[in-house]
């Protein structure tokens, strides 16, 4: 067992996900911690190498399996990194991989798991890990006692900036792929992309977002004209998403966008977890719901318990004058 800190990096369309570069920053601190390295397993083109520069340690390994996500696949390549590498710590997103790999490797890799993780640090040698349990209701503090663990960890949990900052001094290491990945039984037959919205909702710097407190879509036009007098798209929680108000394109959360605008504003909406994953990171957020203690106001920085009902038109007028 080595001291490193190992991170599966995901990719699709040629470049790396933000949770890559989120979990290698806390890699990089918690290898530091133990006098180990961060290391960045890579499977996949070889050209994506030059996108992980925050990696001490890059082990790459291309083929034609990996060239995109299946869980046999990545699966078969991480056992055989890890079986040479054989890291402190393996951090994987909790999201579609991580969620498919990480009871996998706790098996077959005989390692203690720690999902939903929003919280990691150094114990002395041992990782102790912040876990959401009922739907981030209650958090639980696990010990990854032993030699060796796993993390799955929560969207936006850590910055992604230290991962991105370049490393010192970086080691490439080209892994040789394991024979078993030339008799795998998965295969991915296509990829179906979602249609195109008429709003992309992240990149706007100014977002009106709505949840199960508007009630009914014959409400929607309300909050709507607000979004229209800011010149703002309008976006929305889950339940207003699967009610089939507003298209998943305008979906904030965990299973839907992440969003990082300079002002969010939030009408209706409680705080779920999920949806707090998604929008956490803007710069402003404020926050309307007549329950005052809804966790959404544990991340806003103001507040209001107002009807929306009231709120909404006055706000409207008020920019109107």
């Amino acid at each position: 067992m080595s001291d490193n800190v190992l991170v599966l990096a995901e990719h699709i369309g040629g470049q790396l996900s933000e949770s890559s570069y989120e979990l290698l920053g806390k890699a990089k601190e918690l290898a530091a911690a133990w006098g180990g390295k961060a290391e960045v397993a890579l499977f996949g083109p070889s050209d994506l190498v030059s996108q992980v520069e925050g990696a001490d340690v890059v082990v790459s390994m291309d083929h034609p399996a990996l060239a995109d996500y299946t869980c046999e696949g990545y699966e078969t390549a991480l056992l055989s990194v890890l079986a040479e590498r054989a890291p402190r710590l393996v951090l994987l997103s909790n999201a579609t991989v991580g969620l498919d790999l990480g009871a996998a490797l706790s098996v077959l890799w005989d390692a203690p798991l720690a999902a939903y993780v929003g919280d990691l640090r150094a114990e002395g040698d041992t990782p102790v890990a912040t876990c959401q349990v009922m739907g981030g209701k209650v958090m639980a503090e696990v010990e990854l006692a032993g030699e060796r663990g796993i993390c799955t960890v929560l969207a936006g949990a850590f910055p992604a900036a230290a991962g991105q900052a370049p490393a010192v001094s970086q080691e490439v290491v080209t892994a040789a792929a394991p024979d078993e990945l030339e008799k795998l039984r998965m295969s991915l037959a296509r990829v179906i992309e979602p249609e195109g919205g008429d709003v992309n909702i992240t990149d706007a710097e100014l977002l009106v977002s709505v949840g199960r407190g508007i009630d009914s879509q014959d409400n929607l036009e309300l909050v709507q004209e607000l979004a229209d007098a800011l010149g703002a798209p309008l976006s929305a929680s889950r339940p207003v998403i699967d009610s089939g108000w507003l298209p998943k394109t305008r979906q904030v959360g965990k299973s839907g966008l992440k969003v990082k605008p300079k002002a969010y504003l939030a009408f209706g909406i409680s705080g779920a977890p999920e949806h707090l994953e998604g929008m956490r990171d803007a710069e402003l957020i404020i926050a309307c719901n007549t329950d005052e203690n809804a966790p959404i106001f544990d991340v806003a920085h103001y507040g209001s318990a107002e009807d929306l009902f009231d709120l909404v038109p006055a706000l409207v007028d008020k920019i109107k004058e």
